[in-house]
């Protein structure tokens, strides 16, 4: 029998027991022709997923959802027979895990960003989908080898930097001390292969040495009548690796190859234990933490303290309760392989807080690419433990500030801030928090809300995302308007109607993907940038051609004025007229869509669209219809012998020309010619052209020129 099966057998009973007998003939029979990498059959893969993942306790759903997890993908499988086979919740799991549909993306950096928000969503909805990822991509990474060098890295890179954290934020540690390690076999093969040969022969020769400190703890729990177990656990290799390189250490300088674990029935035995332990052997400055009363943000409990032995070594000990030890080693997996009381409902919450947080911030992020580099921040950013005035312990990143205080605390704390205390006293709000430091937040009802400027010093992902929600908030109106006629403008460059391509079944697919509730929220989205318009219309597209196979529509080709100009396509929104280059009626121009501010109309030769994105340029134009007496300011840069021959030139062809001088700036350049810079309010390009040509003929002008900033 497969060693699934007879896991089936031995763990679930009755109908959950059914259904995974079930799964497993489903999974084998749409999987049956189909090949690995290394020429095995594909139904080894899921199989395999499975048994980890009963190994860490999951119910039956779960491990139902690892069977099935590629089916839809790589199968002609359909949701529709997940769902009528196995109900909606193994659907919800499968659904989670399966890759996004294949469209277009600008790379491929940017398709993986997407898969990953993604899978984010779903694990906001369902933190199984996760753990049945975490679980695939172990298989995964154990069976590396039958793949290329390239594809080997590239994995192995993408689970170190991802999923290994994931799962150490869900405080799953042996599934993330072994990817850490398949990581490492595939990113520096010769130090793995250095590390397993000579850790190895440590051990043996520190053997002695364990089973010594072992029996002596053990000696001091029977001598205080604790009830307890002891025993030692080898550090796994990428851990050692991370700390030879981070501390510049050779392997003969890493003492603690080799932690003791002391488990014990309480909390109090634990500080017991621990008073005992430094009684008798000295502990080492600094190596004390007690996880206990600050936990992780996993919500790992352990005390840890370094001892130096009688033999002059430095030893790890770890002391902690019985289910300090579950949650240290299963993590959230630990709710469903205990079968845990209710009550650890909350416990669950507190470890998935920070993913349904970013979720509820995602809007905030520009693209998917900067929420994935979000999210990283959050998963690698190392803890800097503060306190508020009443003593409650706050959890930042390293270099926090006060803003990052105050969005911890609540984020009307933080939109409402004017000012801060640490320890008392008045600081700057870009301070740099430390360990232990005591922090107020001064607020106040009439502020305006944050500053621009703070998201160049915050540090925290959520800090971050919570001020660029306040300015998308702020400017939704205009983010609505904007992003559905950007949304508008892209169907009628490819010959749609949005009307027609936007429909509550087509948004609905839209929705799920990027969990939007309304349409104004998904216009809001593509105004400030958070989603492309790009991938929303695709996606419009994609449904609407599986749904109308030949779709008659026609192009509008009408052009709408606003104020002076035309955009073509466009009508409602704000236009304005671009500082930099000050384009003038008779300028080549075109308009730049930005976010939450209208259309911006530049000169086509304004060097500061070099790098624009072209999706965000809209062909405009001058309509003739300008608004009585409107007045445009242009910039000129005049060269000349001596600046009082420049002013004197200006000042004459200005008044004759009966041209109003807005702006004036003289200097000298380095071979000693006047360079006056002067900005003019006028009409139209015709008066610039005729504006330069009187002051070139002036006596001593070297040269005129029109200017960008």
């Amino acid at each position: 029998m497969e060693p699934i099966l007879m896991k089936i057998y031995e763990y679930y009973s009755g109908g959950d027991r059914d259904m995974l007998l079930r799964a497993y003939d489903f999974a084998a029979k749409a999987h049956k022709s189909q090949k690995r990498a290394s020429g095995e059959p594909y139904f080894i893969h899921p199989c395999a997923v499975a048994e980890i993942l009963v190994d860490l306790g999951l119910d039956a759903a779960t491990v139902a959802g690892a069977l099935l997890h590629d089916v839809i993908e790589d199968t002609p499988a359909t949701e529709e027979d997940i769902s009528r086979e196995f109900g909606e919740e193994v659907l919800t799991l499968v659904s989670g895990v399966t890759k996004l549909d294949k469209i277009v993306f600008k790379s491929q950096e940017e398709e993986e960003a997407e898969n990953f928000r993604k899978i984010f969503i779903a694990m906001a909805k369902d933190i199984r989908v996760i753990i049945i990822k975490l679980a695939d991509r172990l298989h995964n990474m154990r069976s590396l080898n039958f793949l290329s060098k390239e594809r080997q890295q590239k994995m192995a890179k993408e689970t170190l930097d991802i999923y290994a954290p994931i799962a150490g934020r869900l405080g799953i540690s042996q599934v993330k001390c072994e990817l850490e390690d398949l990581c490492l076999k595939y990113l520096d093969p010769e130090a793995f292969e250095f590390l397993v040969e000579n850790i190895h022969q440590k051990l043996e020769e520190r053997h002695r040495f364990v089973d010594f400190v072992v029996e002596e703890i053990k000696e001091i729990l029977v001598e205080s009548n604790i009830s307890g177990e002891v025993f030692g656990r080898p550090k796994h290799f990428y851990s050692i690796y991370k700390k030879m390189k981070t501390k510049d250490r050779t392997l003969d300088q890493i003492y603690d190859l080799t932690a003791v674990r002391v488990i014990v029935g309480s909390v109090d035995e634990c500080y017991e234990v621990l008073g005992k332990i430094h009684k008798k052997w000295k502990p080492v400055p600094g190596r004390i933490k007690d996880y206990i009363a600050t936990p992780k943000p996993n919500l790992y409990q352990s005390l840890h303290t370094t001892v130096v032995t009688n033999f002059g070594q430095p030893f790890e000990i770890q002391i902690r309760t019985e289910e300090m030890h579950r949650t240290a080693e299963y993590g959230i997996a630990a709710h469903w392989k205990y079968k845990e009381n209710r009550d650890s409902e909350t416990k669950l919450d507190q470890r998935i807080s920070w993913i349904r947080e970013m979720m509820d911030l995602q809007g905030g992020f520009r693209d998917s690419k900067e929420f994935m580099n979000s999210v990283k921040e959050e998963l690698y950013s190392n803890e800097l433990l503060v306190f508020t005035p009443q003593s409650k312990v706050i959890s930042l990143p390293e270099n926090a500030t006060p803003v990052d205080f105050a969005y911890a605390i609540h984020s009307e704390v933080g939109n409402r801030c004017t000012g801060a205390k640490v320890n008392g006293k008045i600081v700057p709000l870009d301070s740099v928090l430390e360990l232990g430091d005591v922090v107020e937040i001064i607020t106040s009802p009439t502020s305006k809300g944050p500053s621009r400027d703070w998201l160049k010093f915050v540090k925290s992902p959520s800090a971050k995302a919570k001020i660029k929600a306040f300015f998308r908030k702020a400017m939704r109106e205009d983010n609505i308007k904007l992003g559905k006629t950007m949304l508008e403008e892209a169907a009628k460059r490819k010959g749609y109607q949005l009307s027609e391509i936007l429909t509550p079944d087509s948004f609905k697919k839209v929705s799920e993907k990027y969990s939007f509730d309304t349409q104004d929220e998904m216009f809001s989205a593509i105004g400030f940038g958070a989603v492309s318009v790009n991938q929303v219309f695709f996606k419009l597209v994609d449904y609407f051609r599986k749904e109308v196979p030949t779709p008659v529509l026609q192009p509008f080709k009408e052009r709408h004025a606003t104020g002076t100009v035309t955009i073509k396509g466009m009508t409602g929104l704000l236009v304005s007229f671009a500082g930099c280059c000050s384009p003038v009626p008779g300028d080549d121009i075109v308009g730049f869509v930005t976010r939450g501010r209208g259309i911006v109309i530049h000169r086509c030769d304004c060097p500061n669209l070099k790098n624009a994105d072209p999706d965000r340029l809209q062909p405009a134009e001058w309509t003739g219809e300008r608004v009585q007496d409107a007045r445009f300011k242009a910039g000129l840069i005049v060269t000349a012998e001596e600046q009082g021959a420049a002013l004197a030139a200006i000042s004459t062809v200005l008044a004759d020309m009966k041209l109003s001088l807005t702006s004036i700036n003289g200097r000298y350049d380095k071979s000693g010619d006047a360079i006056v810079e002067v900005t003019v309010s006028l009409l139209s390009k015709q008066d610039i052209e005729v504006l330069i040509n009187r002051l070139s003929a002036k006596e001593k002008i070297l040269g005129v020129r029109r200017t960008t900033n």
